[in-house]
């Protein structure tokens, strides 16, 4: 299929890419339990059903139990006419999970008319984006919460790449130099590219605008500015207010442009953005 072809089919179909999230649904298939960074912000809880962000699923999926999953909510003469993509978003890192290549293989086979779409945090993205390609993937998410690696060592735990892990300013810099090179060969393979920042005030707020121009330069076509959900290591910082948050994202479109319909999703939502956000 031919890339602009591609291109106005996710535009116009992934209610996370500027589809109209008011008819276009999808679902999330948590799969990928797996993985390989630590972020400050990240809690991630497999049973918690009364809470929507990412990280939480209330059961991770095997590669068979995820397409009966897209089976029974195909089956549903409600939900069938709204789900158009098919995401996994974790809760874990995707790549980081064999199971994500084997559902998507196994979903494409009885659903091929469906978008097919991944989030990442980019550290394995260059190594596995020939996997991609053979899957024939529609879009991808990446998230990239800095440029410099100084900052990204106050965000990032550790990382863990080619069985060895590295913290402080190592680790991230690995991260940030995988996440952009990962990010340019997607473009390359015409995969349309989404990238999550999440806004840390007092951390990564300077990093914003140098994120949103590279990422615009290595081939991303929308950016999603996220408030933070204050976690774990980063409970004590408060979220950006909404109109700080909002300030943030116009100050960039002249960069790339800017998402701005995100719930900040489980792992397993299913239906419409914003009705739709726990499991079902």
């Amino acid at each position: 299929m031919a890339m602009h072809i591609i291109k106005d089919r996710v535009i116009y179909g992934h209610p996370c890419f500027g589809g109209n999230r008011h008819k276009n649904g999808r679902i999330h298939l948590a799969v990928a339990p797996r993985c390989n960074i630590k972020c400050g912000y990240c809690e991630r809880k497999h049973d918690c059903a009364n809470e929507s962000r990412p990280g939480v699923t209330s059961l991770v999926l095997t590669p068979a139990q995820a397409l009966g999953k897209v089976r029974e909510v195909m089956a549903d003469d409600e939900l069938s006419t709204v789900i158009k993509v098919i995401g996994i978003a974790g809760p874990g890192e995707p790549l980081a999970n064999e199971s994500t290549f084997e559902t998507f293989r196994l979903v494409k086979e009885e659903f091929p008319d469906l978008l097919f779409c991944l989030s990442s945090n980019g550290l394995a993205l260059p190594e596995r984006i020939s996997d991609l390609a053979e899957l024939n993937l529609h879009s991808l998410t990446v998230t990239i919460n800095a440029v410099n690696a100084a900052v990204g060592a106050r965000i990032y735990s550790h990382v863990i790449h080619e069985g060895q892990c590295y913290r402080g300013e190592e680790g991230a810099d690995i991260l940030i130099h995988n996440q952009f090179e990962g990010l340019r060969r997607a473009a390359e393979q015409g995969l349309v590219i989404k990238v999550n920042t999440v806004l840390i005030p007092g951390i990564n707020d300077s990093q914003i605008p140098l994120i949103a121009e590279r990422v615009s330069q290595a081939g991303a076509f929308v950016m999603n500015i996220m408030p933070l959900i204050p976690r774990a290591e980063l409970s004590s910082i408060s979220p950006p207010t909404g109109e700080y948050l909002e300030s943030v994202r116009t100050q960039n479109e002249r960069s790339i442009a800017q998402f701005r319909g995100c719930q900040q999703c489980r792992a397993d939502a299913v239906g419409l953005v914003g009705t739709g956000c726990s499991s079902v």
